[in-house]
């Protein structure tokens, strides 16, 4: 077996108590003190995140806009220097490769952000892609560290820090400048719901900036948080996560992203087929749920009918520490989706109350 991958911080996060773990093949925090404590703190203050370990790719060429218009399923044409655009990219069974950012620098200058897990497999399937086209792809994954702070004080932290006006910076937008002196790409996007801040540096520059900011937390209640506060604040949400809500055998269509699905800007890989089912629709359909119980619903249990019949499967579940009780999500067919549901846990049966998300009010930038 090969050992994890490890980012610029992996030291940082030793040092200051990271419970770490193998996380897609990369040694990560999953938690400091608390996953609890950590949630709550994004919820009312901000936390400091790690996602070095996502990967990013460069898309450059005068063909650049055209190739991507192929690639995914969003249309980028809608895009400006400083805009930034959630997309996934397909199989051409309608499956999804993953989900991603797309940043347009300037014209025929694009920088993507991809998913740690999938790094490999993205960068092998968009050169692929890219032959016929005047344009490359670069892995750029080595070269970057990557920062969140997240939560309702993250922007005002990140402000003492740099000379931008974070305000000027939209939701979705993004902006070059210093942060404590380090040079970076300024980004709101965000993968928890909340107000934030992300931090695109030079790998060798990531420890400095961690350190800096923590240094500024205090006044502005910063906690360190790990990846177990991180994807139940994404839950809560009702993110997607690659190799849940969306897979290379579950459609952005079946996953209810069909808001990032354009058809109207000209065929892109796999849109014959997302048309076709847009059309007839959806044979299974993702569902959030809640329990209004505390105890974990995990992934793969069977999802039944009023008759005890499976008729589905959970996808993720967790601990809402805002609720109080367990919610999730689920791949269920279409048909039952207006029916009775629940699982089977050890023993006891528990309800799923479907719900749309976000589970707990939002205050994204």
């Amino acid at each position: 077996m090969s050992l994890p991958q490890t980012t610029p911080l992996n030291a940082f996060h030793r040092q200051h108590g990271g419970r770490m773990v193998d996380f897609a093949g990369w040694d990560m925090p999953v938690q400091y003190r608390s996953i609890l404590e950590e949630h709550k703190a994004v919820r009312a203050r901000c936390g400091l995140f790690d996602v070095s370990h996502m990967g990013e790719a460069d898309v450059k060429g005068p063909e650049a806009l055209k190739f991507l218009q192929h690639l995914v399923t969003n249309d980028c044409s809608k895009l400006f220097p400083g805009r930034v655009l959630y997309t996934v990219m397909c199989y051409p069974h309608g499956g999804v490769v993953d989900d991603l950012l797309v940043y347009m620098r300037g014209e025929g200058d694009y920088l993507l952000c991809i998913n740690a897990g999938n790094i490999a497999k993205d960068i092998t399937w968009m050169q692929e892609q890219a032959k016929g086209y005047n344009c490359t792809v670069t892995d750029r994954s080595p070269d970057y560290a990557q920062l969140a702070i997240q939560g309702p004080t993250a922007a005002a932290l990140v402000q003492t820090l740099t000379k931008t006006a974070l305000t000027e910076v939209k939701y979705y937008h993004f902006t070059n400048g210093e942060v404590a002196g380090v040079r970076c790409i300024i980004s709101r996007t965000g993968y928890t719901g909340e107000d934030g801040v992300e931090l695109y540096c030079a790998s060798g520059d990531g420890v400095r900036l961690a350190e800096a900011v923590v240094a500024a937390g205090g006044p502005f209640g910063l906690e360190l948080t790990g990846l177990g506060a991180r994807d139940s604040l994404r839950l809560e949400a009702g993110f997607p996560l690659y190799g849940h809500e969306i897979t290379e055998l579950i459609t952005p269509i079946t996953a209810g992203l069909g808001w990032v699905v354009k058809f109207d800007k000209g065929p892109f890989i796999g849109s014959d087929v997302l048309q076709a089912e847009k059309e007839k629709g959806s044979a299974q359909k993702i569902v959030f749920f809640k329990t209004g119980d505390r105890r974990i619903v995990r992934a793969e249990t069977p999802v039944l009918n009023a008759a005890g019949h499976p008729v589905g499967r959970i996808v993720s579940g967790t601990l809402s520490p805002i609720l109080n009780e367990a919610i999730g999500s689920a791949l269920v067919d279409a048909a039952v989706v207006k029916e009775p549901l629940c699982v089977d846990i050890r023993g006891t049966k528990l309800n799923l109350q479907l719900v749309k998300p976000p589970f707990v009010p939002l205050k994204k930038n």
